[in-house]
């Protein structure tokens, strides 16, 4: 049985989009600290992203009552199951952590993410089955979530370059991102932009008004200096170079690749050849030592089930003789391993591995469209938060990607949901 996007159903499609693209703006903006007041922030941060995560539950209310059912069933369970799993495990950990309290807090920050991306997924699946030929798609939604944030912060810096920018390197570099967030994380989040508004230039015929979007996340990406988000943004292009088959689409993305790349790696991989910043980049500026003294020292204390949920050491910082203090290992698996111990490690490795294996079970466009939000989020795990860090949008971006493989629909239809699409939807029931 069809359920075919009838004209009468485009208003009522029109105002799902832009709902929908409401919460997920929203969802990604209470993951940065827009106020130096501690509970403002707070309460954004918790009470902001509770009342997101409800609309997302009444969204998903709101199709099933216009004229849909829920038939979804499940495929790739694995993927889901071990990430339940990772779940649960960090949820008892609360027993033995060094901070029970900063434990449940940054547990019950990724649960809300983990509950919001299952009903926005859920949402789209529900829309493909029962409106099929509607308009809505993730990266749509996504990649212009992206633009509007990165927009702000490329507004913001002009206008207020004290909030917008960091000092780092003892003053001599300034980084977009501020006191609002990481340069590093920020780059993260124009790299899924980039990936996500390309399938726009697929997709639309006026292509003029995706490009400047994606120029603008270029230059923000440019302006946080952020070398992981610079590498995963490239490999993302040349990644959709090698799938298109229009020439002209494909040699305009090269030209312009290499009219910028010299440039880019220059200024934010070479850091304009300063022998004192190489030296730095060699070291992960820092990073490796840090990484090392975490496997020889902190590791052996618990290796089993580690220090708690978001925890490294039995005090707020882990600090070696040699390496400067850290609340976090700025490498999301080697955070799983000081966290959870090697139990956990080896449920969060599982996880990935049958989370890309699910993705050789889609359809093409969705499977580049995964590839492409996990390329950014993955470089991002081995520098900064990453996908099992602590809370940020990068996790929830993970998420999206787990349920986006994890929804089949049965075809079946019981006698009450029969009932429900003939009264909501009689067009579509002979």
């Amino acid at each position: 049985m069809e359920f075919l996007a009838t004209t009468t159903n485009e208003a009522f499609l029109k105002k799902i989009n832009n709902y929908m693209f409401i919460i997920l703006l929203l969802m990604i903006a209470c993951f940065f600290t827009w106020s130096e007041n501690v509970n403002i922030t707070r309460g954004i941060k918790i009470v902001g992203r509770m009342g997101v995560m409800i609309s997302s539950i009444f969204i998903y209310k709101k199709i099933i009552n216009h004229g849909a059912v829920n038939t979804m069933g499940y495929k790739n369970s694995f993927a889901t199951l071990f990430y339940i799993g990772y779940l649960f495990l960090g949820f008892i950990s609360f027993m033995w952590s060094t901070n029970p309290g900063f434990s449940a807090l940054q547990w019950f920050m990724t649960f809300q993410s983990f509950v919001f991306a299952y009903f926005f997924i859920k949402s789209l699946k529900v829309l493909d089955t029962f409106y099929k030929g509607h308009s809505i798609r993730l990266y749509h939604l996504l990649g212009n979530s992206v633009f509007i944030l990165q927009l702000v912060f490329v507004i913001g810096m002009w206008i207020n370059p004290d909030i917008f920018f960091r000092l780092t390197n003892g003053g001599e570099e300034a980084r977009l991102g501020g006191t609002i967030m990481n340069p590093n994380e920020l780059g993260m989040l124009a790299g899924v932009g980039v990936a996500c508004l390309i399938f726009d230039l697929y997709r639309f015929k006026n292509k003029t008004w995706t490009i400047i979007k994606i120029l603008v996340i270029f230059y923000a990406l440019f302006m946080t200096g952020s070398r992981s988000s610079l590498i995963g943004a490239l490999l993302i292009i040349f990644f959709h170079i090698n799938q298109t088959k229009k020439q002209g689409l494909k040699l305009a993305i090269i030209g312009g690749v290499l009219m910028v790349m010299p440039f880019a790696i220059n200024e934010m991989i070479l850091k304009g050849g300063d022998q004192k910043r190489m030296e730095e980049i060699l070291t992960l500026t820092g990073r490796l030592p840090f990484w090392q003294a975490l496997i020889t020292e902190g590791l052996p204390r618990e290796p089993l089930l580690g220090f708690g949920y978001m925890r490294i050491d039995y005090k707020e910082f882990f600090q070696s003789v040699h390496t400067y203090p850290g609340k976090m290992t700025h490498n999301t698996f080697m955070q799983v391993l000081m966290n959870l111990g090697f139990i956990g490690l080896t449920i969060a490795l599982f996880q990935v591995f049958f989370t890309i294996k699910a993705f050789f079970t889609e359809d093409k466009e969705t499977r580049l469209m995964l590839n492409g939000i996990l390329i950014p989020i993955l470089i991002n795990s081995f520098t900064e938060f990453g996908i099992f860090g602590e809370s940020n949008y990068g996790i929830l971006f993970y998420q999206l990607i787990i349920f986006s493989i994890a929804f089949k629909n049965r075809t079946h239809l019981t006698p009450i949901q029969k009932l429900h699409l003939k009264k909501r939807r009689p067009e579509v029931i002979a």
